[in-house]
């Protein structure tokens, strides 16, 4: 009949190995998985800002459209043909038209940019 080792003795002995063993391990698992969460989160900064900045791009072209648009209108003076004044204007619109709500270009769109 082979010895009967009690199992704390085993715990003794096999603790510290565990430890010079498993201590590298874990240690590398840890950075890896920080290393790659902070890539992730710089990765996802990016991708905000540049969406942020073609927000901007598209809300400046839209007011530049409007404002040339609208200034060309009032520096002519004159009522396009087909319309007779303001309220058959209304009118012909018709009720199911809804108007579309004006686009408003921040001043710091991209102040805060760092590269």
């Amino acid at each position: 009949m082979p010895p009967v080792i009690p199992p704390f003795l085993v715990g003794l002995v096999v603790a510290p190995l565990a430890k010079r063993l498993l201590k590298p391990l874990v240690r590398g698992v840890v950075k890896t998985s920080v290393g790659i969460v902070l890539e992730v989160k710089q990765a996802a900064h990016e991708a905000g800002e540049n969406i942020h900045d073609l927000a901007a791009e598209v809300a400046a072209d839209m007011v530049a459209a409007q404002s040339s648009g609208d200034g060309h209108r009032a520096a002519d003076g004159a009522v396009p043909s087909g319309s007779s004044g303001g309220k058959d204007e209304a009118a012909d619109r018709g009720e199911s038209d809804v108007r579309t709500p004006k686009i408003r270009a921040t001043a710091g769109a991209g102040a805060g940019k760092s590269n």
